[in-house]
Formats: structure tokens, C-alpha cells, sequence
């Protein structure tokens, strides 16, 4: 079990190259990223990807942002999060949120508040809070395959009107069944996003478990379960349902399964490190927001 852990000068370099993640949707003008920017520049080296806003004593790199660095800074909504949490977790890189969404579960930092937490990031005065990922293979019944990592969830849905009915298996052994319009498995982090909305619980971050929440089920005996991380899941349609299905993974769709397809979901051996600076705990958020 990984738990939260405070850096000192010892374990971790000087934070100087700092990848910037905006979000031009969110950011409007790029109005948080260039206020960030400016007060970066001189005390760090802030990286952006080509195409964003020019901003004097940014570095624009046409490769990754994240090579070489040593934090991301995510200013978007939890979404924005989703979509760093993939190559941070890999990597390594400590990654900072800053709301600018509605809910803001991992972007916890206000705007109000931004040169403040990254002074404190620069001086390395904040924790880490290591965040369980998991591993998504999709194996395709020619003998191809696809592999996923995600922070949030593996969601397996209907394409059209018909519902699907699908087994689902840990390590092997059959645990259920279900008559739905889809099913998702979650991580803790997950929980408070698209299996909240489906009626799953809602878990503790920093907990390891898989979290199935049916989507619509249409029997009154199908519940949300939790399982073990140590368990390897995997999904299967029948041919009692639907016999093509979509497969998304932190809500990007990825491909369309059929009856002798398998999904299969583990944890992952990456997990993000989120950054935290001690303002707000879990239970703050959830009381707070939702």
C-alpha cells in the first residue's frame, strides 16, 4: 500500500523544469497560463508544447513536455488531469492541478492561490499522494492486442439501442453477470467520477480496490462490487445482448469488441503522484463539492 510521503532536498533535485498543461477550453485567452508563465519565468524553466500561446522565457519543445521534467502543472478540470495522468504516471513526474473546472477532485490549487502553491512546489514543501493506476489490455480474437494505462476507469458500453449482457471474471473464476447498458471498473480515484454517477460508492484515494458499477442495469439484484487489486478482471459479451461493444479508457473511446474479444483490467506497476500542499484533504473536497 502506498501512502502519502513528504519530499525533502535529499530524495528530490531543485523542481526547475516544469512542464505547463493548459487547457485552452477552460483557460480563455490562456489568461491563468500566461499569469502562471510569468511568474515562473526566472525561477524555473516552464515547457510548453508548440502551438500554445508565445510567451517570453517559455521553452517550446516539438517532442514530449514531459522529457526531462521535473513537475507538471495541469491548469484545466479533472479531465485535463485524466489526459497527463498516463504519461506522468509512467515517467514518474509529480503533477500539479490547477482548477479551473467545476469539481476540481485532483486539481485542487485555486487560481486565487496559484503563485503561492508554486512557491511552495519550487521550495519542495509539499507531499506526494501516490494514486493507483491500472492496466487495460484488450485482447482481439485474430491475436491482437491493445494495452491501456488509466487513472480513473475502463468503461465497456452499448453502441446502439440494444443492451449488452456481459460475465465478468476475477482471476478466472465467473462473479457475475450482467443485463445493462455498460460496466465500468474504477479505480478509488474513479469512484468519484463516471461510477459515482451510475450509483457506485464513492472510496478513499489512497485505498487499492476495483470498484464494478453496472451502467442501467436491468435486473434489480445487480449492485456495485468492489474486489481486490490483486485480482486480474476481465470482461466478456454473450451472445445474449448485443454482440459489438465500445471500450473506453479514461473516456477516450479506444475500440469496438465483439463476442470473442476479452477485456482484461489489472493494476498497473505505474501510479501518478499527485501533488499536495496540505490545504485540503479528501473528505474536505467530497463534503465541499459534492
Amino acid at each position: 500500500m502506498y501512502n502519502m510521503y513528504k519530499y525533502t532536498k535529499n530524495e528530490v533535485a531543485d523542481v526547475k523544469r516544469i512542464a505547463i498543461i493548459p487547457n485552452q477550453t477552460k483557460d480563455i485567452n490562456y489568461e491563468y497560463t500566461k499569469r502562471l508563465c510569468r511568474f515562473l519565468c526566472g525561477k524555473a524553466q516552464p515547457v510548453m508544447e508548440r502551438g500554445g500561446p508565445e510567451i517570453t522565457g517559455v521553452c517550446y519543445t516539438d517532442g514530449s513536455v514531459y522529457d526531462g521534467a521535473d513537475a507538471v502543472i495541469v491548469l484545466g478540470g479533472d479531465g485535463t488531469m485524466l489526459q497527463a495522468a498516463e504519461p506522468c504516471g509512467i515517467n514518474g513526474i509529480p503533477v500539479m492541478g490547477i482548477n479551473l473546472g467545476k469539481v476540481g477532485f485532483m486539481t485542487e490549487v485555486e487560481t486565487a492561490d496559484m503563485e503561492q502553491a508554486c512557491r511552495k512546489l519550487l521550495d519542495d514543501d509539499y507531499t506526494v499522494e501516490k494514486r493507483m493506476m491500472m492496466e487495460v489490455i484488450i485482447n482481439f480474437s485474430n491475436g491482437g492486442s491493445s494495452r491501456h494505462i488509466a487513472l480513473n476507469d475502463a468503461v465497456i458500453y452499448k453502441p446502439g439501442a440494444r443492451m449488452l449482457e456481459m460475465e465478468l471474471y476475477a482471476n478466472d473464476e465467473k462473479v457475475s453477470e450482467y443485463m445493462a447498458d455498460g460496466l465500468i471498473i474504477s479505480t478509488p480515484t474513479g469512484s468519484t467520477g463516471y461510477s459515482l454517477s451510475a450509483g457506485g460508492p464513492v472510496a478513499d484515494p489512497t485505498v487499492e480496490l476495483f470498484i464494478a458499477t453496472p451502467i442501467c442495469a436491468h435486473t434489480l439484484s445487480a449492485r456495485p462490487m468492489l474486489m481486490s487489486e490483486k485480482k486480474r478482471i476481465t470482461l466478456k459479451l454473450t451472445d445474449k445482448g448485443c454482440e459489438t461493444a465500445v471500450v473506453t479508457v479514461d473516456g477516450e473511446d479506444k475500440c469496438r469488441v465483439g463476442l470473442q474479444d476479452r477485456v482484461e483490467v489489472r493494476r498497473s506497476e505505474h501510479y501518478l503522484s499527485i501533488i499536495k500542499l496540505g490545504k485540503q484533504s479528501f473528505y474536505y473536497t467530497m463534503m465541499a463539492k459534492l
